[in-house]
């Protein structure tokens, strides 16, 4: 009877041990067990998404009020269309609003940072953010300052 006792004591103690770490996973990961229905939706238009995730945050000032829910492309201008979910009691961020996507880190996690205009008319279900700041994509930056050097040590030699 000791026995029993001791092995069901040490599969409760194995079960709360899983259901701890499982809890903990979706704490880190962002994922949630429930729907949270206290939001809005907004588009925003990108020349370049490179590194952005569905479920990447959205950071006024430095505070998450939201995630990105949906990236695809807009087949008529050819441009990523980001989708967000934004908290409900957000709910005064002038339409002039500019949205930039952002990297946080050394490991180059990306997210939206969103910059408040001046306007007076806010952004509603729906609306989109017009105005934009693109990925920097580093391969990019790396190949101009290249490019520029070349130039450089080539108009140098004439």
């Amino acid at each position: 009877m000791q026995t029993r006792t001791q092995e069901i004591g040490v599969g409760l103690f194995l079960l709360a041990g899983v259901l701890a770490l499982l809890l903990l996973a979706l704490r880190v990961s962002g994922l949630t067990m429930s729907d949270h229905h206290d939001t809005y939706k907004v588009y925003a238009y990108f020349d370049n998404i490179a590194g952005l995730t569905v479920r990447s945050r959205v950071t006024l000032s430095g505070v998450t009020i939201g995630k990105v829910t949906a990236i695809d492309l807009d087949r008529n201008s050819y441009r990523g269309r980001v989708t967000m979910q934004i908290d409900k009691q957000v709910d005064n961020l002038p339409t002039d609003s500019i949205a930039s996507i952002l990297t946080a880190g050394l490991l180059g996690e990306k997210y939206i940072g969103i910059s408040v205009g001046g306007d007076e008319q806010v952004l509603k279900e729906g609306s989109t953010i017009r105005d934009t700041q693109s990925s920097l994509v580093l391969e990019d930056l790396i190949g101009k300052f290249l490019l520029n050097s070349v130039n450089k040590d080539s108009s140098a030699n004439k």
